[in-house]
């Protein structure tokens, strides 16, 4: 499983004109299942994005988490961070997982992580075609992959 996060100041997803998912202050987040993927991906990566210090404290360090801030999200499915494009000029995306499984992870991973940030989170529509607005707060920008959580 691989995520991108952002820290932003305001995010909101759009599908066919209607908002399916906002916040003010918190992350946005492109989450991509892989073939193979599990429970297990989901619940370490959503733990460890929930955790994540990268908002400032009152010394301007970046010391606090979501969770600290009491920031809010929006998830958006993103099969496309798993474009294989070694070979030739057109990408392709084997390694992500069938849509029936990525679309179970995906909502497996979104529920882990409104448990762990105790509230709910926004989110995209798995599948649809969506309009992505992000201010990027920073810019603050980490790429996680659930398989380096894995190996300690």
């Amino acid at each position: 499983m691989k995520a991108v996060i952002q820290r932003v100041s305001h995010a909101k997803v759009t599908v066919d004109g209607v908002v399916t998912g906002e916040c003010g202050k918190g992350l946005a987040i492109l989450l991509g299942v892989a073939e193979g993927d599990s429970e297990l991906d989901a619940e370490l990566l959503s733990t460890k994005i929930a955790k994540l210090r990268i908002f400032t404290d009152e010394n301007d360090k970046m010391n606090l988490s979501l969770i600290d801030v009491e920031g809010g999200a929006v998830v958006v499915s993103q099969f496309t961070l798993l474009a294989n494009y070694k070979k030739g000029n057109r990408p392709d995306y084997l390694s992500a997982a069938a849509p029936a499984e990525a679309e179970r992870l995906y909502e497996y991973f979104i529920k882990k992580f409104e448990e762990a940030l105790g509230k709910t989170v926004g989110r995209g529509v798995f599948g649809a075609h969506m309009a992505y607005d992000i201010h990027n707060d920073g810019p603050v920008t980490i790429v996680m992959e659930s398989d380096v959580l894995k190996k300690k």
